[in-house]
């Protein structure tokens, strides 16, 4: 099982970081390969739009770290994304990133119907925000990172298997004996 575990939030040692490092730990005890990428080491520029990777299946622009985001994607069996909530979404670098690769993602017949390229894979998303519970899911904070993140590997084939929603990290900075259990056991769940 090769497992893909990616960090969209540019804040180290924080909550996302702290969440990503158990479910790693516990990917490692039930004997996953694992990878895990920092979103904020990857330079890549900004997609143009101009949509000739549809066709070419290759970006125009130069080699970056948008194609090393896409080949970890595709040596995947399993994805984990972790991304705070920045006004409602995911932060801006991690979208940039899937908006490169979009070519590599998800196909279209020729009626532009899309076309997954990662069917059978399956993904868990990891979201931590400032506003508190149960606001978060009402104003759509950490429901606004889920909702886009799930759109994107919806429609390239993935297989959501769960969320771990964390709110009010402004008031509450560290981990719950809860958090660290819910991250084991999606862990658990995502690599059966």
């Amino acid at each position: 099982m090769n497992l893909l575990i990616v960090n969209a939030s540019p804040r180290h040692h924080g909550n996302i970081d702290k969440m990503l490092q158990i479910i790693y730990d516990e990917a490692q005890k039930q004997g996953a390969q694992t990878r895990f990428l920092r979103t904020d080491s990857l330079q890549a520029e900004p997609c143009k739009g101009c949509m000739a990777c549809r066709k070419s299946l290759k970006c125009v622009l130069p080699d970056d770290g948008a194609q090393q985001f896409l080949a970890d994607i595709q040596w995947c069996d399993r994805i984990v994304i972790g991304a705070p909530c920045y006004w409602g979404n995911m932060p801006g670098h991690l979208k940039m990133l899937f908006d490169r690769i979009v070519y590599g993602m998800m196909g279209e017949n020729e009626w532009g119907i899309p076309i997954p390229l990662h069917k059978g894979k399956k993904a868990l998303i990891v979201s931590t925000c400032t506003t508190l519970w149960p606001l978060n899911l009402w104003f759509n904070q950490t429901k606004g990172v889920v909702k886009a993140l799930h759109e994107i590997l919806k429609y390239s084939g993935f297989k959501l298997i769960g969320t771990i929603q964390k709110a009010g990290t402004h008031r509450h900075k560290g981990l719950t004996a809860r958090n660290i259990r819910q991250c084991r056991k999606k862990t658990r769940c995502l690599l059966r």
